[in-house]
């Protein structure tokens, strides 16, 4: 469920914080005091509308924030496999933000982690169900549709079987197709590998061993300006006359004789010695690196052969040792694969025909099953659209073979069919798939009704509904609130309305109005309870002027739709020990 919805600098609405409860919560308000700006608010944070030109004026930064408390483990762990955000460790709640700025970029965070924009809409499938806006609804899609009608059939253990039985025999398809490769093409293969296998192991690369090639040739490259120079070097340390050795050695022995004198020299006689002992060393050294300069002429040219060999290896077949040896192990795996291909073949062959009847076995029980649900469904729905003002309108649901494509099993991860819902919203018109159902009206109607139906398996926690009662009169109107606390007994509702009637059925009613302050509009969000709530439902119908005709007819609502839900009390409170799933 949406625990609480923060909308910052948006539009309009300068700060608003909504706590909303679990079951049916009613907006109400003048037109044009920004209820909409609530659903579109949460549209934006849930990436379903996009927030260009609904930042608030001169501000740099607007914000839409929701907590979201989700029970099913199952959703709990899409969330996680569709962002990389930990969820479940955080006990199921999940706050989700949009930031809006002034240059017109967003950004999105998972409990306070990024993810991007697509992440956002496919994690809000999960979560929101927004009625109004049909584009982005999960029941209006043809494939969540079939999803929708195994839910409600109770079906997900068989479709999990099949599902299970059609993997296995697509892997085993594939692998059988990658083996039946013919012989000419299998041969060639396994030359090729063999070659490559051979190449690479005749180059015994090492990593080791090419860096200190490559030191050891670089100095056999310059031997002759490695003993020029560190010849004059030694030299002039050691053996020209005037030698700097010789003169330091003089330097020494003379401030030795000072220090003797005096003792403040004492500290540079020793530095001087020091010195005079390292360089002495020093030069030695170089003594010996020169005799050992005297080398084979002919380890340059070994050396580069070596090199070359490895060089060439390497441009042949990845760029690096590490990438041509990581090479060499998968030439490895396919000859192996290749030269048992025989076998496997045969084995699989004999595997194909059972999986195949049991994923044709799994399919057919699937889709009578379906065909079942489906007649059962088309009716419940139709006689909910009646009791929503509908009277004539017909509902289908549309079940056919998925067109066979050359194999004789048709199959999908989903089994052998498709769906669509169809609608005939009034005598006269065609019936259309619901997707294409173009007035707001009906269609939050038609959802309703769905919704109604399929309340206990639907797997979409939080429902939003707008425009639920456009162009019905106030008899429908609580025909329509009743409907809409009894789905509330199953999930959180969101609900815009212009209704008393609906309004009274309301676990939580907000209202929102605009105010003037210091020359600029605000809305703002309450919350209306007891006799504020009664206000607000007579002014909703009465108009601004309240009477006492007016408060009692608002109070007989109330009372009403409190004594025709006392029973769902107790669902609700059997909810509060069973939490909402998501």
């Amino acid at each position: 469920m949406l625990r609480e919805l923060h909308i910052s600098k948006l539009a309009v609405i300068t700060d608003a914080r909504i706590e909303l409860v679990s079951g049916l919560n009613c907006f109400t308000g003048a037109t044009g005091a920004g209820k909409s700006l609530i659903i579109g608010a949460l549209e934006v944070l849930l990436g379903l509308r996009s927030p260009a030109e609904m930042l608030r004026t001169g501000a740099d930064e607007g914000r839409v924030s929701g907590v979201f408390e989700i029970k099913g483990a199952d959703t709990l762990k899409q969330i996680e496999k569709l962002t990389d955000v930990a969820a479940i460790a955080d006990g199921g709640e999940i706050l989700l933000t949009r930031k809006l700025y002034s240059s017109g970029r967003s950004s999105v965070s998972l409990n306070g982690q990024p993810i991007t924009l697509a992440m956002l809409k496919q994690v809000s499938e999960h979560l929101v169900d927004v009625h109004g806006q049909h584009d982005h609804q999960y029941l209006l899609k043809p494939g969540n549709q079939l999803d929708v009608l195994d839910q409600f059939g109770d079906l997900w253990d068989l479709r999990n079987r099949y599902r299970a039985a059609y993997d296995k025999l697509q892997s085993t398809r594939a692998r059988l197709t990658q083996l039946s490769t013919n012989s000419l093409l299998r041969n060639q293969q396994l030359e090729l590998y063999r070659f490559q296998a051979n190449e690479i192991d005749a180059a015994e690369l090492d990593q080791a061993e090419y860096a200190e090639l490559q030191s050891r040739a670089a100095m056999l490259s310059n031997l002759e300006k490695l003993k020029k120079d560190t010849s004059s070097v030694q030299s002039a340390l050691y053996e020209a006359d005037g030698a700097v050795l010789e003169r330091l050695k003089m330097m020494s022995a003379v401030l030795a004789e000072l220090a003797g004198i005096d003792t403040q020299l004492q500290g540079v006689a020793t530095a001087v010695r020091d010195a005079t002992i390292n360089l002495e060393e020093a030069a030695f050294d170089l003594s010996r690196y020169l005799d050992k300069l005297d080398l084979d002429p002919s380890e340059l040219a070994e050396v580069n052969d070596r090199l070359n060999t490895i060089q060439r290896t390497l441009n042949k077949y990845g760029g690096d040792i590490e990438t041509t040896l990581q090479l060499r192990a998968d030439i490895q795996q396919n000859l192996d694969l290749l030269e048992k291909s025989d076998v496997d073949s045969s084995v699989l062959k004999k595997q194909l025909e059972p999986l195949r009847k049991e994923v044709r076995q799994l399919g057919d029980e699937l889709s009578t099953f379906r065909k079942t649900i489906a007649k059962k469904l088309g009716p419940m729905i139709e006689k909910s659209l009646a009791e929503l003002g509908m009277e004539k309108a017909k509902f289908e649901v549309a079940l056919s073979k998925i067109p066979a494509t050359g194999d004789d099993l048709s199959a999908t991860p989903a089994g052998f069919d498709q769906v669509e819902f169809i609608a005939q919203t009034n005598p006269g018109q065609a019936a259309q798939p619901l997707r294409r159902i173009a007035s707001g009206g009906e269609l939050s109607r038609i959802m309703l009704a769905l919704k109604g139906i399929l309340a206990q398996s639907d797997r979409v926690s939080v429902l939003v509904f707008d425009e639920i009662d456009a162009n019905v009169g106030g008899r429908l109107g609580s025909v329509i609130g009743n409907k809409l606390r009894g789905l509330a007994a199953h999930h959180q509702v969101l609900c815009i309305t212009h209704l008393p009637q609906i309004a009274s059925y309301a676990d939580r009613h907000f209202t929102v109005r605009k105010e003037v302050s210091a020359g600029r509009t605000e809305s703002r969000v309450r919350v209306m309870q007891g006799d504020e709530q009664l206000e607000e439902l007579a002014e909703m119908i009465g108009g601004k002027h309240i009477t006492a005709t007016t408060r009692a007819q608002a109070k007989e609502l109330l009372d009403s739709a409190k004594a025709e839900f006392a029973p769902a009390a107790a669902v609700r409170a059997t909810r509060s020990r069973k939490p909402i799933k998501a």
